[in-house]
This record gives structure tokens, sequence and C-alpha cells, in this order.
């Protein structure tokens, strides 16, 4: 009776604990109606995600996972398993993506299986993606390799490293977390989600430790975000603050925060690395 009630007890916290693709998509609901301005691309990211999802709960079902490897090469079981559902994502981002995706979706979705399995595998393996075809890859890559990550034992370097200590990709977003009276500064990998803690005064592009040459930058729009440059590498990297906000989901308020983007790069920073869907 006891093990029962148990079952029981946690399947009521299952259905009433929102998955973190419900978080997100939440959060991504909230802020179209926000920033219409940014409206387009979020209301596209809540396709993707409520996909993403199932994508992941399929992979985990049909896919042996090995949960402490790092991502090198994709198995041929795992490249046939991927490649059998890319047809469905890229009919997704056909029917929902922007003008530059959708006509990257129908151009791909002609390309056939062969090109996608090369595809998918070079994307796989790729540190830097810089094409739309490669953000398409990416982003249908994206929970698969989050699911792999979450199976993995965290690396005891992980807070020294300007890396992902998962993938080995360079930080795609900052989070400042609530830690005694202050934040803890932590950088986030758009491909996998990993999240590492990293040292607030430094440049995670170069090592700049100068704070004369690390400067940052806010909007009242984005009270929560802010735009860290450093005048070294001149390269910059969005944090989302979630001492100001504890609601914000640091992937979709970092793409949502698109317009400070192109504020950056208008003044000469790079971004240190794009985010799924290439801004």
């Amino acid at each position: 009776m006891g093990r029962c009630r148990a079952r029981w007890i946690a399947g009521i916290i299952s259905a009433v604990t929102p998955t973190p693709w419900q978080r997100r998509i939440q959060r991504a609901e909230e802020l179209a109606s926000r920033y219409p301005f940014v409206g387009e691309i979020l209301r596209f990211y809540i396709q993707v995600a409520r996909f993403q999802e199932q994508l992941e709960r399929a992979l985990s079902a049909t896919l042996e996972l090995e949960g402490t490897r790092i991502p090198g090469s994709l198995r041929p079981d795992e490249l046939s398993e991927l490649s059998s559902r890319f047809r469905a994502f890229l009919g997704l981002a056909e029917k929902h993506g922007p003008e530059r995706l959708a006509a990257m979706g129908r151009e791909l979705r002609q390309r056939g299986p062969d090109f996608w399995t090369e595809l998918l595998a070079s994307t796989w393996e790729s540190f830097s993606i810089s094409d739309a075809q490669g953000f398409l890859a990416a982003a249908f890559l994206q929970p698969y390799a989050e699911l792999l990550r979450s199976r993995a034992s965290p690396d005891p370097a992980q807070g020294s490293r300007a890396v992902c200590p998962f993938c080995n990709r360079t930080p795609g977003f900052g989070v400042m977390r609530p830690m005694g009276d202050g934040a803890a500064r932590w950088l986030g990998c758009c491909f996998c989600l990993a999240e590492w803690e990293f040292r607030r005064i430094v440049c995670p592009g170069c090592g700049e430790e100068n704070d004369q040459k690390l400067v940052v930058f806010s909007a009242a729009d984005f009270d929560c975000i802010r735009v860290e440059c450093c005048e070294t590498c001149k390269t910059y990297i969005k944090t989302i603050d979630l001492s100001k906000n504890g609601l914000a989901e640091p992937l979709v308020d970092e793409l949502a925060s698109a317009p400070l983007d192109l504020w950056a790069r208008e003044r000469g920073y790079a971004k240190l690395h794009a985010n799924l869907f290439g801004i």
C-alpha cells in the first residue's frame, strides 16, 4: 500500500510540475506577447521546442544512451534514427519558420536522406555554425545533446574552463544566479544546455581580467539582461540575471533580446557564439 501511494504521489507531482521544455515554451509565449518585435522568432521557437520535447522522448526510448561519453562522432544507429526524423523537422521549419529558415527547410527537404545524414554528422562535430542549414541541423540535434549531457557525470574542472565541459563549444549565454548576498556567474551552452560556474571578472573569449576593459551595458526594455563586452577581443556575451528575475529562462530570454545583439554589433562587437537561430 505504501509503494502504491508513493507512486501515486510521484505521478501527481510529475503531472503538475512543468518540464524544462514546458517552462521554456511558457516563457516564450509570455515574451512574445511582451515584445512584438521578436514575436515571429519566438513563435517559431515555441513550435521547435514542442517538437524537441517529443523528439527527446522518442530518442530516449529507442536509442541506447551512453551517459558518460563526451559527444564525438555519432554512432551509425544514432545517425539512422536521427536522419529518419529530420524530414518532419524540416517540414515544421518550412511551415512555421521565418522566411530565411523556411526557405532552407524547403531546400533541405528536397536534398534527401543521404544529405541529411552527412549534415547531421558534420553539425554534431562542428564547434562553429555559420549558415542557415547548420542552424536548422543544430536546433534539431539540440535535444539529443541535452539528453546525453543530462546523463553525464559533471566535469570537476568545469569552473576553470571557458568552453562547455561536455561538448567543448564556446558559451552562448551567461547566467547570474543568486548566491549568499550577491550572485555567482555561470556560462551556458546553447547546444547541450550545460551550465558551469565561471569567474565574474574574466572575458570568456580571451581571458582578459582588467575590469577597465570589461564593460557592461543594459537596456530598460530588458531589465534582467546585460551585455558583457570585452574591449580586448571585441566579443560580447549576453547574461541573464536571475537575481533580478527568477522566472527568466536563459535560453529563451537570450533569444528574445535580439535587439541587444543588433546594438552590440553596430558598435563593433562580435558575439562569442550565435544561438540556435543564428542570432
